[in-house]
């Protein structure tokens, strides 16, 4: 497809951000938010408010309070814009996440708790990546500690992404004894 003569018209702009921090009293926080606007002056379904061009129409994000193993401790919303005035009881029940851990199954907890009309779209939205932002802001403080091991003594990393798949370069460069060769095309 040749895209290069195509015109495109801006229709929509959102911004999601993600920062970890850590905090003075020893736990640590990741932030997500989510902000939309549009080129144009919008009215959202409901009519209560119109919408300038450039203006947010969402412009909301989460908090998580988290210790080094990743459990959260304390959750805060807050919502600066939103389409509907309904929209601000919304974060309400993300509390049901406090003394939740972001590793394996969160997707999965927070979809189960959080599912249809008990919290904003939105924001459960923003959960599901924050906790991989989490695990980054974690990452430098864990430099240079030992590979964490599953039980056959093999480093849980292999095989989690592209990069560290058993055929790639970098398990044969980290772990050449887990190394294992490409299979061939077709094979």
């Amino acid at each position: 497809m040749d895209d290069q003569h195509v015109e495109r018209e801006e229709l929509h702009l959102r911004r999601i951000e993600m920062r970890g921090f850590r905090r003075s009293d020893g736990l640590f926080e990741i932030e997500g938010h989510v902000l939309d606007t549009k080129p144009r002056d919008f009215v959202p379904a409901s009519g209560e408010r119109a919408v300038a061009a450039g203006e947010a129409i969402h412009d909301m994000g989460v908090r998580l309070v988290f210790d080094e193993t990743m459990q959260v401790r304390g959750v805060t919303t807050f919502m600066r814009a939103t389409p509907y005035a309904e929209c601000a009881g919304g974060g309400q029940a993300l509390q049901g996440l406090v003394g939740l851990r972001m590793t394996s199954g969160w997707s999965r907890e927070v979809n189960a708790r959080l599912r249809g009309g008990c919290s904003c779209t939105h924001l459960r939205e923003l959960l599901i990546p924050m906790a991989t932002a989490a695990f980054q802001s974690l990452s430098a403080m864990r430099q240079g500690m030992p590979d964490r091991l599953d039980a056959n003594g093999r480093p849980v990393k292999i095989d989690s992404c592209w990069a560290y798949a058993a055929e790639r370069d970098l398990v044969r460069r980290r772990w050449p004894q887990f190394h294992r060769p490409p299979r061939p095309e077709g094979g």
